[in-house]
């Protein structure tokens, strides 16, 4: 009973697979591997994007902070939700790649960012000329760090208003998969055709050992990319491990399959929460991640029996009232099972 991140699931089988053949040949180093070659045009493929510009990496920070860097001036903003990864879990990196470009933080129901505040933070930027920050790039998160999800039409109008201004649109999709899957729409769709230039397509919480894809939809944009990926310490010598990585996730649609079945069994993890005396949930469970609450008397049986999740705020403790609420963040991986829901479920039930 896993669900602290779908960061501690295992690699799906396909990968390790890929890995272990791609380990049995000689390839040509950083990036220039036959491997990447077939991703590339893969990519393309699925994104219905051939002019798109492809880099593989290794972390999803350097993939935000890389692709950001590309985008932005140091005198420049990034705005993003004040929830936002980017935000809380990237220790400034995103300053640190762009030389300093300044993070400002907008507001909007479960981390989704809120129209008028992007139109409003716009609005107040470089107000007195030299003395201010400049409009740099919006990065919106999707799934966002409270789990729910934009749909097309929330992101194509954030979109809108960063084209009035000259803003180039940069997605953080560390789940895009779950995501995507739940909107049922393409991935063009959800991305260029909406408006959004760049995009971070993640793949290590959904099943890859440890590999995230850049996607410059400006391909104007790439070769600043390449130097800033080699500067930074962030392209692969033994290239071919990333590639065989997303090779496999993209071969017979693996990444769609791994992120429904996360989505599904959060659903039912989800479902079955609220189904409990008092029970409630924070966020919409649009992708694999729940938010919820109930009773202590629950936390303090399930964690006893061995589950492993986080109280959200994690400032909470088991000692106390019975029947206080408390509330926790879980997150379903593609490898989390039915019966670890199911016993979850029944020892805090019981």
């Amino acid at each position: 009973m896993w669900f602290t991140s779908d960061n501690a699931g295992p690699v799906a089988p396909e990968v390790f697979e890929a890995m272990s053949r791609a380990n049995e040949i000689y390839s040509s180093s950083y990036g220039a591997d036959p491997i990447m070659d077939r991703v590339r045009d893969r990519i393309r493929e699925v994104f219905e994007a051939p002019d798109a510009a492809v880099y593989l990496v290794a972390t999803g920070t350097a993939a935000n902070s890389l692709a950001l860097a590309s985008m932005v001036q140091p005198w420049q903003t990034v705005y993003c939700h004040r929830h936002a990864h980017i935000q809380e879990d990237e220790c400034g990196a995103p300053e640190f790649f762009t030389g300093g470009s300044k993070l400002v933080l907008l507001d909007g129901k479960d981390a989704k960012i809120d129209l008028a505040s992007f139109q409003q933070a716009v609005a107040n930027t470089g107000q007195v000329g030299v003395h201010n920050v400049q409009k740099g790039a919006l990065s919106i998160t999707t799934a966002t760090e409270n789990g729910a999800v934009y749909t097309v039409e929330e992101i194509t109008a954030l979109c809108d208003a960063a084209k009035t201004n000259d803003i180039p649109v940069h997605l953080d999709g560390a789940r895009f998969a779950n995501a995507l899957v739940r909107l049922g729409c393409t991935p063009a769709e959800m991305t260029w055709k909406a408006g959004v230039e760049t995009v971070s397509f993640g793949g290590t919480k959904n099943g890859l050992m440890g590999v995230e894809a850049v996607i410059l939809f400006n391909p104007d944009r790439a070769w600043e990319f390449e130097l800033r990926r080699k500067r930074g310490g962030h392209l692969i010598s033994k290239h071919r491990y990333l590639s065989a990585q997303m090779e496999a996730y993209l071969t017979d649609d693996l990444w769609l399959k791994l992120a429904k079945r996360s989505n599904e069994i959060a659903d039912k993890l989800s479902k079955g929460i609220l189904a409990l005396p008092g029970a409630t949930l924070l966020h919409p469970t649009d992708a694999n991640i729940v938010f919820a609450g109930w009773r202590r008397s629950g936390h303090r049986a399930v964690q006893k029996a061995g589950a492993h999740y986080y109280f959200w705020p994690f400032d909470q403790m088991l000692e106390g009232d019975d029947d206080e609420i408390l509330t926790a963040r879980l997150v379903c991986n593609w490898a989390t099972t039915d019966e670890d829901v199911d016993n979850f479920l029944r020892i805090i039930a019981e």
